[in-house]
């Protein structure tokens, strides 16, 4: 498997577009869904170097930790707590640049600042959720809502 080019002085849009690229070719002849978010979690958390990248899978009312980079981190979450759980409630991505202004945040680590919680679909159902967190405030824009949410379309 290819590795991602060298992206010191690429734009943070151009790394993803090189992702999404990635992404695809990684996940389109491999049908296990742990070895495709391991591989992703990877991909991402190396290539735009942030604090933790990882899945949380829905099993029943909570989100259990799955594939990861990263410190340790909680093993389960419950269906509308925390940013991941506030995430799958509502169906949607939600940034936080910064964490200690987010009502309810569950601080697994805290050297974690900012956040991004993305929801994965099949068919409709959310079945997990992707989780970034940076050790910086302010980490997460529009630019990487847009292309997150596209990576995990090939999930």
């Amino acid at each position: 498997m290819e590795t991602m080019p060298e992206t010191s002085n690429l734009s943070k849009e151009e790394i993803y577009r090189l992702l999404e690229k990635q992404v695809c070719a990684m996940v389109e002849d491999e049908s296990d869904a742990v070895a495709n978010m391991a591989n992703v979690a990877a991909l991402i958390h190396h290539s735009l170097k942030f604090w933790w990248t990882g899945f949380y899978r829905v099993d029943g009312n909570q989100l259990v930790l799955g594939p990861f980079q990263g410190p340790v981190a909680c093993t389960r979450i419950p269906f509308g707590r925390g940013v991941c759980g506030s995430a799958w409630k509502a169906g949607e991505t939600i940034v936080v640049p910064d964490v200690d202004q987010f009502p309810g945040h569950i601080a697994c680590s805290s050297a974690s600042r900012s956040e991004i919680v993305v929801p994965v679909r099949k068919d409709g159902e959310i079945w997990g959720v992707l989780d970034i967190d940076s050790a910086e405030l302010n980490t997460f824009n529009e630019t990487d809502r847009i292309w997150l949410e596209k990576i995990v379309e090939h999930l």
